[in-house]
């Protein structure tokens, strides 16, 4: 029998419906004000080759039009074979980074496998990857990404879900160097899933993200750690982040694009205790 990852967060962070599901995606998150205007289907190509997107996992009424930004520009950028998601650890449960090798996550848009081969090969490169199920059960920031992922690339694809408790910058090289290991070969995507700023004033929010994104924007991850220390950045998935930066850099990106900032107030208007979103790419020429 198949293991089935039950979709935990439908009905709360998201639509929990196909039809509603889908209608939330292109209505307030593609075509949102602060989205990119135009849906998955009328994406445009762009220069370059993407190999790594940083995402935000807020509910999709927060944070799901920056998303739409980095899927935009994923649409049209030809297809990967597999994914990786990789997520902080929100809730405490399992090991330190853990990951998935077998059976299928259920969203409302359909059941999502898990690529075994890969992701057996990426455990066994890492010296701190665990496979682990039970840090995956309740976990959003792996979740709230494959709607997305289905929108946009439709059905066919497999994809990896890494949960990372344990955020450092060895770990997360490890990590990083493991899943290029493991995607070499092979058309692969690295998704980070993290927001940046929690709880403060707007103007607070904005001066230290955009620090945080200067790093990202270099590709360079000890500077990444360094800042968010420095800066005492609340960013809840900086070990995602790091490590789909290593990651992407061995498969052969050099550059990244900021495609989309913006905070929680900038949707609900109430700017005195926001979280700030991105959506980053980085990518080859």
């Amino acid at each position: 029998m198949v293991k089935v990852r039950q979709p935990y967060n439908a009905g709360s962070w998201y639509a929990g419906s196909r039809e509603v599901l889908l209608k939330q995606l292109e209505e307030e998150c593609f075509l949102h004000p602060l989205g990119p205007g135009k849906t998955a289907r009328q994406a445009e190509p762009r220069p370059g080759k993407i190999l790594g997107l940083l995402s935000p996992h807020a509910g999709y009424m927060y944070s799901g039009p920056v998303a739409a930004h980095g899927y935009y520009a994923l649409a049209s950028n030809g297809r990967p074979e597999v994914v990786v998601v990789l997520g902080p650890n929100h809730y405490g449960r399992g090991s330190a980074v853990a990951i998935m090798v077998d059976g299928v996550w259920r969203t409302p848009l359909g059941d999502v496998s898990i690529n075994s081969d890969v992701a057996k090969a990426i455990q066994k490169a890492s010296s701190y990857i665990d496979v682990d199920d039970s840090a995956h059960a309740y976990e959003h920031s792996i979740e709230l990404q494959l709607p997305f992922l289905q929108c946009v690339l439709g059905e066919g694809f497999t994809f990896i879900p890494i949960c990372v408790m344990l955020q450092d910058l060895e770990v997360s090289r490890d990590i990083g160097e493991a899943v290029a290991e493991g995607l070499k070969g092979l058309k692969g995507l690295i998704i980070a899933s993290t927001d940046l700023t929690h709880y403060e004033p707007q103007t607070s929010a904005e001066r230290k993200d955009s620090t945080v994104l200067k790093a990202v924007e270099k590709l360079d991850e000890a500077l990444l750690f360094r800042t968010v220390e420095e800066f005492s950045v609340s960013m809840c998935g900086v070990g995602p982040t790091a490590s789909m930066i290593v990651a992407a850099k061995r498969l052969g990106a050099s550059e990244a694009e900021i495609l989309k900032y913006a905070t929680s107030g900038d949707i609900t208007g109430d700017r005195s205790a926001v979280v700030g979103y991105a959506s980053v790419a980085a990518y080859k020429d």
